[in-house]
């Protein structure tokens, strides 16, 4: 595996996995959020000033075949305007065109495939009809396996060195996130500057970090979040327990929580995980009050209790003013932050202030010289809303990504770069 920072792409062509899945605009069809496309830039611009071209590669939405609405081509005035340079574009990214506007790509030329996704060999997954048997399932999918050796085989042949830059996909083994890895040698495979800056910083709070280490994690479930809890209690300091997942550990500690989100499922998880983290010495902490709705509801009236005695017909959804204070204190006494999920339904402005709070407690911590990682779309939301991406240490562009690596598991977009 060769490092982008020292290889010079003089008279290549590099072919690079990007991830532009970014948000359009329903009704304009504009892009919404440019993040992810930022996010490539460096690695496009360091292909082309060193004198080679680069053709990317990138999926958008979830199509079922061919659909205009999960076109890639709203993204290409964006990207132009980033890179301050035309970008060509290949309506099929298997079709002769693109096969021929690769051939002729000249040295600091950049073009763009249409969505790779367009394929069902792409992800491996066979659109069937519901009505297929087990067995049909399992030919069509063990068929579509080999036609994704194909896909990837193919779209090698475009180009001389591979980079994969998608970390938002790296958890995917999908033909052109994983597969394509196999059809280049080792020195002519490797990460963009986007994955290497995510991995330095999912390392960074995974192996290196400095004491103490402070994990905030919030969101709707536990059982989202139950593999990246159990791998970091034998690592933080402290654990913060936030969002709708709160109220499971209430109801499993014998607290009232009256129709707050509770996966009564996972009862006995909420309780292994309260006894892992005092075994470990982890101090668990938990939001002390709560800001309570009749209804899921912007218009909803609200009231102020203790976290365990939410009324009857009413539903937790933020934390208080006392846990706000609570977490503040954990959060500015922390040299190591990282924070994943939100507090409440910070999307309805009136359940949005400790979702707010936080934010802005991290960023206040990094100030002070704390090192924090933001990851998982609503975090990532929370930092951006409140314009504070660049008063913390780092933002990741990958939620499914992150949390996977987070658990411990192996990334398959990694593991095949890196030969493991």
């Amino acid at each position: 595996m060769k490092l982008i920072d020292n290889f010079n792409f003089k008279g290549h062509k590099a072919i690079v996995r990007v991830d532009f899945n970014v948000p359009l605009d329903k009704k304009t069809r504009e892009v919404t959020d440019d993040t992810r496309i930022r996010g490539a830039i460096k690695t496009i611009k360091k292909i082309v000033s060193d004198g080679g071209s680069a053709i990317l590669m990138s999926h958008l939405g979830r199509p079922e075949g061919i659909q205009d609405k999960y076109s890639l081509k709203p993204v290409l005035p964006v990207l132009e305007k980033l890179l301050g340079m035309k970008v060509a574009f290949a309506p099929d990214a298997l079709g002769d065109e693109a096969v021929a506007m690769a051939a002729a790509l000249k040295p600091g030329e950049v073009m763009m495939l249409e969505n790779v996704r367009f394929y069902p060999e792409e992800e491996g997954k066979p659109i069937l009809p519901e009505t297929a048997s087990e067995e049909e399932k399992k030919a069509a999918k063990a068929a579509l396996k080999v036609k994704q050796k194909e896909m990837a085989k193919k779209l090698s042949t475009y180009a001389d060195i591979y980079v994969n830059d998608a970390f938002g996909t790296a958890h995917r083994a999908h033909a052109t996130t994983a597969v394509m890895a196999d059809y280049f040698p080792e020195d002519k495979r490797m990460f963009g500057f986007l994955i290497n800056s995510e991995l330095a910083a999912m390392d960074k709070v995974l192996k290196s970090s400095q004491k103490p280490f402070t994990a905030v994690m919030g969101g709707a479930k536990v059982s989202d979040k139950i593999l990246i809890i159990d791998n970091l209690l034998d690592r933080v300091d402290n654990l913060i327990i936030g969002g709708g997942m709160t109220y499971t550990f209430i109801k499993a500690r014998g607290g009232r929580i009256g129709n707050s989100l509770c996966e009564e499922d996972k009862l006995e998880v909420a309780r292994a995980v309260m006894e892992k983290a005092k075994a470990k010495g982890v101090n668990l902490i938990f939001p002390v009050d709560s800001v309570n709705a009749d209804k899921f509801d912007a218009e909803a009236n609200t009231y102020v209790s203790a976290i365990d005695d939410v009324k009857d017909g009413w539903m937790g959804l933020d934390i208080g003013p006392k846990s706000i204070a609570l977490f503040e204190k954990v959060i500015m006494d922390s040299k190591t932050i990282l924070w994943n999920g939100p507090m409440g339904v910070f999307e309805m402005e009136k359940f949005a202030a400790g979702t707010t709070a936080i934010a802005e407690a991290v960023a206040r911590a990094t100030e002070k010289g704390a090192f924090s990682l933001i990851g998982g779309g609503d975090s990532v939301a929370a930092i951006n809303k409140n314009n504070l991406a660049d008063k913390v240490s780092y933002v990741s562009t990958g939620g499914g990504a992150m949390l996977e690596y987070m658990e411990g598991k192996k990334l398959p977009g990694i593991t095949a770069i890196r030969g493991e």
